[in-house]
């Protein structure tokens, strides 16, 4: 671990026990943190030790004003950590769930099947439940992605990644296009609402599968999705021709302006394919070695 690293972990701890008991830094350094340590020097002194995790007291929640998550590295909370191939075992599946709760990921993203399982492993957590919707084609009609995505969010779905009808888009079908995405956004919100959560608080993705699409089709359909009401665009599924690139996630970005998520998916195999999409406007990270992708670690991934 380096020096900026561990000043990192420093400044993160540091940060949310001044907040957690209410004191300015300067008072802070004089007094007792909650966990029994000076935030300052004695974070410092850890460190330097070889720490790099600290424990906190789970039966006194009071006592804080984040989880554990809060610490997790940047990247690890902008990662769907992803298993989507049709032979996934549900062994896999609560391998995938476990991983998720130990790296703190933003999300597991699962076939249907298997969302109630992954919502029931991660409840309690602040890992989501993702699932994809008309996948991995899009070509579904409308009616079955709404019926998909309202029976995804019932059972324990919190984020919607949808598929996009890509033949609509290349046949110039636009009005049909943003109708098939705002069915979509609106089936699952009132699902939401269903069970008992805010609607909003319901994320849906639309998958524009860009390998497929020409520069000029990209950003009209990441303006409709923009219109429809979604909350990110997304590059790929991973099972087309290619996946992302930071030329697409770029262009991504310039049409659907900084309020709007953009996720890039299909071929993000290292930490530092990650780095280089966030770097070009990426809000979030699609991959199914996400584990190897937070260590730095090589992989042979294919998504």
């Amino acid at each position: 671990m380096n020096e900026h690293q561990q000043q990192q972990i420093v400044d993160r701890l540091r940060e949310r026990f001044e907040r957690a008991s209410g004191e300015s830094a300067a008072s802070a350094a004089s007094t007792v943190a909650p966990i029994g340590i000076r935030p300052h020097g004695a974070l410092h002194s850890f460190v330097d030790a070889g720490a790099a995790r600290f424990g906190v007291r789970a039966d006194q929640p009071d006592w804080y004003s984040f989880n554990a998550c809060d610490l997790a590295p940047p990247l690890a909370r902008m990662i769907d950590h992803t298993a989507l191939k049709p032979d996934t075992t549900q062994g896999q599946v609560r391998e995938l769930c476990e991983e998720a709760r130990k790296y703190c990921f933003a999300s597991v993203c699962v076939n249907p099947c298997n969302v109630h399982l992954a919502a029931d492993l991660l409840a309690g957590s602040p890992v989501a439940v993702c699932t994809v919707i008309g996948f991995p084609f899009g070509a579904s009609t409308t009616e079955v992605k709404a019926a998909e995505a309202d029976c995804a969010v019932r059972d324990g779905a919190t984020e919607v990644d949808m598929v996009m009808n890509v033949g609509f888009m290349k046949s110039g079908l636009y009005d049909q296009v943003e109708a098939d995405i705002r069915a979509v956004v609106e089936s699952a919100r009132r699902a939401g609402n269903h069970r008992g959560k805010s609607g909003r608080s319901i994320v849906v993705k639309v998958i524009l599968e860009t390998a497929l699409l020409t520069d000029e089709e990209k950003v009209i359909a990441s303006v409709l999705s923009r219109n429809a009401g979604a909350d990110f665009v997304k590059t790929s599924t991973g099972f087309a021709k290619g996946g992302a690139t930071a030329a697409d996630i770029a262009l991504m970005r310039r049409a659907v302006g900084p309020e709007m998520g953009v996720k890039a998916s299909g071929g993000v195999r290292t930490k530092e394919d990650a780095e280089t999409m966030i770097a070009h406007g990426a809000t979030r990270i699609g991959a199914s070695a996400s584990v190897a992708i937070l260590k730095g670690a090589k992989t042979t991934s294919d998504y």
